[in-house]
């Protein structure tokens, strides 16, 4: 099966700097993304359901762009991106997220992502 990559944005009304708190600490990231967070140096241990997934981070801009690659990542071309800028017309913050998923699965891993930045916003209040 192929690998696609595919881009969601997300507004928020939370500032870079609180979205940023919440895409790199642990006690942040178990509140909207996984079960458990462990970070040791760039290296991210994410656990869902009792499985672990080890990410790690390989480009960090504090309130503009995080990078993370996954160890058992089906190409070295695959990452899982957080971008971050202001709107300035809005003043909103848009999020971008760039992940990758087999061809068939974009759909689902989209409605996977909507529904953990809903409550992504619930935390950061908006």
């Amino acid at each position: 099966m192929k690998r696609v990559s595919f881009t969601l944005e997300f507004l928020f009304r939370a500032s870079p700097t609180i979205l940023y708190k919440f895409l790199t600490t642990p006690s942040c990231l178990i509140r909207w993304f996984s079960d458990e967070v462990d970070i040791q140096d760039d290296t991210y241990t994410f656990t869902w359901d009792g499985a672990d997934e080890i990410a790690v981070l390989v480009d960090d801009i504090e309130d503009e762009r995080l990078r993370f690659k996954w160890e058992d990542a089906d190409s070295d071309e695959e990452y899982l991106e957080f971008r971050m800028d202001k709107s300035p017309v809005t003043n909103e913050t848009i999020l971008e997220i760039t992940d990758y998923c087999d061809e068939d699965e974009v759909d689902d891993q989209k409605q996977l992502w909507e529904s953990q930045i809903k409550v992504l916003r619930q935390e950061t209040g908006g």
